[in-house]
């Protein structure tokens, strides 16, 4: 694994740092690959119950792909079907928070709206500035953006490319919450912590759950839902966690 993605076991928290911050965190093809066997790590993993993912340094989160890198690619076949990082922050199979600090701009605005919850320092910007360079994204920046915060919102940050503050972000929607930057990561491993707490095969299967209820007709989606429900109901975590309630006792939960 390259030194510009640092990958780090707290615990029951994973968390995935972007570690070129001499460049702003712009991904490179090597980058990505970490990024890869990093999200391979935390899916074989029975214990890691959470993942965060940032970027080093007080300047960006993620700038996105390193441009000077883009020509590398032999044909635009190869360029489409690069190992892309924001499908692998996708394939979590664990829940993800994208903790922001500073520039998620291009990639890296994908790549935070890839992990289940987004938190954000009070420098962040956010953008999708692919237009000014002839592209658009293609890492999910429509349909996440269009869901995350309204088409008309979306089409502003796509069709003029600049960016929108932490401010603005959470105002509509694109962040949950915004704190100080010396704040961020302690704010991020709280709620992992949190999340980490409860049931991992519930937690996982909500975020299934969340993402089917973007893709399915209403009444798929409460159906699929309620099988989702009867999965978990039927692990021994959930006959766990009905014992701990009836004995007003912590439970305890092994992903079984």
């Amino acid at each position: 694994m390259t030194d510009d993605v640092r990958f780090e076991v707290e615990g029951d928290i994973a968390i995935i740092t972007l570690n070129r911050p001499q460049k702003l965190n712009a991904v490179t093809p090597e980058m990505a690959d970490a990024i890869v066997a990093a999200v391979t790590e935390c899916n074989d993993s029975d214990t890691i119950r959470c993942v965060i993912v940032t970027g080093a340094g007080e300047r960006a989160f993620c700038a996105g792909s390193d441009i000077k890198e883009l020509d590398t690619y032999q044909t635009p076949w190869e360029f489409r079907n690069r190992p892309d990082y924001c499908d692998a922050i996708r394939a979590l199979l664990k829940p993800s928070i994208a903790a922001v600090n500073g520039y998620a701009f291009g990639g890296g605005l994908e790549t935070a709206m890839s992990c289940d919850i987004r938190i954000a320092s009070d420098n962040a910007q956010f953008a999708a500035p692919e237009i000014k360079l002839g592209w658009i994204g293609g890492g999910g920046m429509a349909v996440h953006l269009a869901h995350a915060v309204g088409p008309s919102n979306a089409a502003l940050m796509i069709m003029t490319g600049d960016p929108i503050p932490a401010t603005r972000a959470h105002d509509w929607g694109l962040v949950s919450e915004v704190v100080a930057q010396a704040e961020l990561l302690e704010r991020a491993k709280t709620i992992a912590r949190t999340i980490a707490s409860r049931a991992p095969i519930a937690a996982e299967t909500a975020k299934i759950n969340l993402k089917a209820a973007f893709s399915m007709p209403v009444e798929k989606a409460i159906e699929y839902e309620r099988d989702l429900q009867t999965i978990c109901f039927a692990t021994a975590d959930a006959i766990e966690g009905r014992a701990a309630f009836k004995e007003k006792r912590p439970p305890v939960f092994r992903r079984r």
